[in-house]
């Protein structure tokens, strides 16, 4: 069985930009900067037969290359005890197409459950245990103006995920060009 998860990397230059903002937070653990990543489907455990229907649906895959911009930051669940902090994203509507194209194929043509969530496109930058509400408020006020240069969107990518007891380990599967179909 094989853990896997779809998502668009970030360039270098964009993900050196988010890591100038990690400070310090007691209780967060910051996101590696190989490991930041836009998720547009986490699909969970598969078999090696259902990887391979995944990826030979993902070459079907067809979008026109697209910008985008980070912008913002915030925090996960909105109400209650914060557990995520994320970057936000500007301009992503040709992203939300992206990702409602591989949702579709992977529902209804491969039968897949839904996602449960709505899809919020986001990059998780650090995830949080008992972190001081002082100290969250000072970041997300210190950074309500964070904005990175666009970047140009060109492929996405099929991870596999190992969990250990410090963190996932992602290992690169497949990545998948515009023009893919």
């Amino acid at each position: 069985m094989r853990r896997l998860f779809i998502a668009v990397d970030l360039p270098e230059r964009v993900r050196d930009e988010i890591s100038d903002l990690y400070c310090a937070i007691p209780g967060a653990r910051w996101t590696e900067d190989a490991k930041l990543h836009i998720t547009l489907r986490f699909i969970g455990e598969v078999d090696s037969v259902m990887a391979g229907r995944i990826d030979a649906l993902l070459r079907t895959v067809d979008f026109t290359p697209f910008t985008l911009t980070l912008k913002s930051t915030g925090f996960f669940p909105p109400r209650g005890r914060p557990k995520v902090l994320w970057c936000g994203i500007s301009g992503g509507d040709d992203l939300a197409r992206l990702q409602k194209q591989i949702e579709r194929g992977l529902t209804s043509k491969l039968g897949l459950p839904p996602e449960d969530k709505k899809f919020h496109p986001h990059i998780t930058i650090a995830r949080l245990s008992d972190a001081p509400d002082g100290k969250l408020a000072d970041f997300l006020t210190s950074n309500a103006l964070f904005e990175t240069g666009e970047f140009m969107v060109s492929e996405f990518v099929l991870y596999s995920s190992v969990l250990n007891r410090d963190g996932a380990i992602y290992t690169k599967e497949v990545e998948y060009s515009m023009g893919n179909g």
